[in-house]
């Protein structure tokens, strides 16, 4: 089997990845509905309330998160995974019913996102840490560049197909599909063959497990350097959810087929991204912060392009930039900390990184409603921008590197340590 693809190799990872997709389809089906139906149904186009409803889906990592993490580290994770998806199929099953009686308001749509959010707190670091069980320490890069793709090949057809069925048939039967989808994880859980699982050694019972696992992050400067950036790019760059609609909508005046279209186009950067990462045996801090940097300058450029079509092609690097920065980010996560802390770190980075986008978005909402769809895009693109350069000169002055090296670093010709 081709090198790109060599976690599948792995009977379990087979099993895990085909059930994946069918819900990651569906997710991202649901994303795609629950924008448009706080935008445009719910709201009259209020940017605010998207943004609150992002915000609340992801606030709970932010919340719970790293306890999520301490659970990934204490207790069988596909038991885990077994209750939280079945609790996220739920929700959606509520909701879309909801909105196919007729009966939903905004706040059930609040309510719905912050539910979802609370079973992602602990599913999340549960799914990623359980990679490792699945295919041992040395496939980890490349699965978790798979996983990637397994989730941009998902964010490019759901949300095209989101689009279609809700001009079509309306919001609440993309909800239904989305409820429906988690049975392909469910189903994959239960086939997987424990006997062939790697799990790591438990941590012993302490009551301050997760101070433990800040502890860790401290001591570790690339560990820091990760959550910092992955903070700042996920409050100010991980918001097109956001953008997009307003842009869509406001700015150049389209339908939901077009701004489903979005979502899918900006996942033809991110596949792209992801299967590069699959061909590489490991992540590099070059990656990291020219993906950074990449995000922000691409953001920029994108707040002032002139035409619908012009907008939706620039997505295409930015998706890639973004993928690139976040699955160095995971990667390195994952085969450079200890197993036993390995899901409270995890924890920890999704806690910042979402807890950063439960920030990030009613402020991106409020910024786009009062002064314009084009303004939030640009004011994400300049703050990803400087925490982009920050982290290059931060890493510069740590290795006292000169500024031809500086230059190289910033061109991926150089790699120095964190």
């Amino acid at each position: 089997m081709s090198a790109m693809f060599r976690a599948l190799e792995n009977p379990n990872y087979r099993i895990w990845a085909s059930g994946a997709i069918v819900s990651n389809i569906g997710t991202w089906m649901q994303r795609v509905a629950q924008d448009w139906l706080v935008l445009t149904v719910l709201t009259d186009h209020s940017g605010a309330a998207v943004g609150i409803t992002t915000g609340l889906q992801f606030l709970p990592m932010l919340l719970f998160g790293p306890y999520g993490g301490v659970l990934a580290d204490r207790y069988r994770k596909s038991i885990i995974l077994r209750w939280t998806q079945l609790a996220m199929g739920l929700t959606g099953l509520a909701m879309g019913l909801l909105v196919v009686t007729g009966t939903a308001q905004l706040w059930h749509a609040y309510l719905a996102a912050f539910c979802l959010g609370v079973a992602s707190a602990v599913d999340a670091p549960a799914r990623q840490a359980f990679v490792s069980e699945l295919v041992g320490q040395d496939n980890i890069a490349n699965a978790v560049a798979l996983n990637s793709a397994s989730f941009n090949t998902a964010r490019l057809t759901g949300p095209a197909i989101a689009g279609v069925l809700i001009a079509w048939v309306g919001t609440g039967p993309v909800f239904l599909l989305n409820a429906a989808s988690f049975a392909g994880v469910l189903v994959s859980l239960f086939r997987i063959r424990r006997s062939e699982l790697a799990p790591p050694a438990r941590p012993a019972r302490s009551k301050h497990q997760v101070a433990e696992g800040i502890g860790y992050i401290r001591r570790r400067p690339d560990l820091m350097l990760i959550m910092v950036l992955v903070g700042a790019l996920g409050a100010f760059g991980m918001n097109f959810p956001v953008t997009n609609s307003l842009m869509a909508t406001t700015e150049f005046h389209m339908g939901p087929s077009e701004f489903g279209l979005l979502g899918s186009i900006m996942a033809v950067g991110t596949l792209g991204g992801a299967l590069l990462a699959a061909r590489r045996s490991g992540p590099r801090l070059r990656y990291l912060l020219g993906g950074a940097l990449g995000l922000g300058i691409f953001t920029l450029v994108a707040s002032v392009a002139p035409s619908f079509w012009l907008y939706a092609a620039l997505l295409v690097p930015v998706g890639l930039a973004s993928i690139t920065f976040l699955n160095n980010c995971n990667t390195s996560i994952q085969l450079s900390v200890e197993p036993h802390f390995r899901g409270r770190v995890l924890a920890l980075y999704f806690a910042v990184l979402q807890g950063g986008t439960a920030v990030g978005a009613p402020l991106m909402g409020w910024i786009g409603s009062e002064f314009g769809a084009r303004w939030a895009v640009a004011a994400g693109g300049i703050v990803v921008l400087v925490a982009g350069l920050a982290a290059v000169i931060a890493v510069t002055r740590r290795n006292r590197l000169s500024f031809r090296d500086a230059v190289r670093l910033a061109l991926g010709r150089r790699e120095p340590a964190v």
